[in-house]
């Protein structure tokens, strides 16, 4: 006879703590939890409804539209039959899903309709992230893989415009990808690639060619660096901070050393400020106040901007966070944050200071005991009297 009850495998006593203190954490309602029916891998912003409804991938191989306001799953996109491990928005009129998957194809979807596209097919293993972008009049989507190469293609057509790898050192799994905003212009793209060792690599990219942009020091100009090193190990994410005041627009960066660092475009991209996690960083976002990161040890953590202090822990999720989205209302103000997580949970946080601060104080309250919850409902039932205190504390002694 076999059995899947995992209480009847050996488990030691660490593995046995682990799994209890995960299923007593996850009764928890902190961040308003909407639970879905498989792991959540990544999310992105609905840009039809960027305040309300998030598109999130399902490890199941679903691409699901969710309303954070009803709680409801709006639409769902099927077609891969493994994880879905990025998502992005774009295409004409930005009416297109697109989702890379652990099939190594990359999906798309009519937004409304949710009727399947065009399938993008080409890499040999793990797609891990995808963007769009527009480049020479037409709309591209970029992926980057597990087989360690970036391509580029034609949304319309579907053709692969390039192949991208770095030439002179070793690329290894592309885990996230970004377009500079300063730099890219109607006929250039400035391509930023995150992988899985510490170096973030750069490309120009046309569409008649590529090359890699060769780096220099801060200090020492006319001296060059292969690619931007500033991460002991795997960057997993990287975010140009938005700026409407006209400054340096620099380059955030979220890796497994439990870092997330800012790295100042005026200095050459070299990190000025850095967010001590304390475990593997997955996922990082930034407002004109705050910080905010996230990853594997389960907690979304708020950091003052201005001084680089941890503001406060929002606790809540039980497994590992896998990304984060931005909520902006309709002038693109931020919100609120969403995060997402392989335990299944989409859970939001306020932005607003006085309202993070009663939600901490909510967090750190321990559970009232249903005895107290009686005690406090004015009716005096649930009180003991004096002797069956006594009582009871002779029983408790024996």
């Amino acid at each position: 006879m076999q059995s899947a009850d995992r209480d009847h495998f050996f488990e030691t006593d660490a593995s046995q703590a682990q799994r209890e203190r995960k299923a007593a954490k996850a009764s928890n309602k902190h961040g308003n939890p909407v639970e879905m029916k498989s792991k959540i891998l990544a999310a992105v912003s609905d840009p039809a409804s960027p305040l309300a409804s998030i598109f999130i991938a399902e490890s199941a191989g679903y691409v699901r539209r969710v309303n954070l306001e009803s709680s409801q799953v709006t639409s769902t996109y099927r077609g891969p039959r493994a994880p879905v491990t990025c998502l992005a928005v774009g295409g004409a009129e930005s009416k297109t899903i697109f989702a890379g998957s652990w099939d190594k194809d990359i999906w798309s979807w009519d937004i409304e309709t949710m009727q399947p596209r065009r399938k993008y097919s080409g890499h040999s293993d793990f797609v891990k992230s995808v963007i769009t972008a527009r480049l020479s009049g037409r709309d591209i989507l970029i992926s980057g893989g597990a087989d360690k190469k970036i391509m580029v293609w034609d949304v319309d057509t579907g053709r692969r415009i390039h192949t991208i790898q770095d030439p002179t050192t070793t690329l290894l799994a592309v885990q996230h990808l970004a377009t500079d905003p300063v730099l890219s212009t109607l006929d250039q793209l400035v391509l930023v690639c995150a992988s899985s060792d510490p170096h973030i690599r750069r490309w120009k990219v046309t569409a008649d060619g590529h090359e890699q942009i060769a780096e220099s020091f801060h200090d020492r100009p006319d001296a060059e660096r292969l690619t931007i090193e500033e991460h002991d190990t795997s960057v997993y994410k990287l975010l140009f901070e938005t700026n409407d005041e006209g400054g340096d627009v620099d380059l955030w960066t979220a890796s497994a050393d439990g870092t997330a660092k800012c790295l100042a475009r005026s200095r050459n991209f070299v990190a000025e400020d850095t967010f001590l996690h304390g475990d593997y960083v997955r996922a990082v976002l930034v407002t004109e106040q705050w910080v905010v990161t996230a990853g594997r040890d389960e907690n979304v953590k708020v950091w003052d901007k201005a001084t680089g202090k941890l503001y406060c822990t929002l606790v809540g999720h039980y497994e590992e966070v896998t990304d984060m989205v931005l909520l902006q209302n309709a002038y693109g103000q931020p919100q609120s944050i969403c995060s997402v997580s392989i335990d299944r949970t989409i859970r939001t946080w306020p932005l607003a200071k006085t309202e993070l601060d009663s939600l901490v104080k909510e967090i750190e309250e321990p559970p009232k005991s249903n005895s107290e919850e009686k005690s406090n409902d004015g009716s005096g039932e649930g009180l003991l009297t004096a002797e069956e205190e006594a009582e009871l504390a002779e029983l408790m002694d024996d």
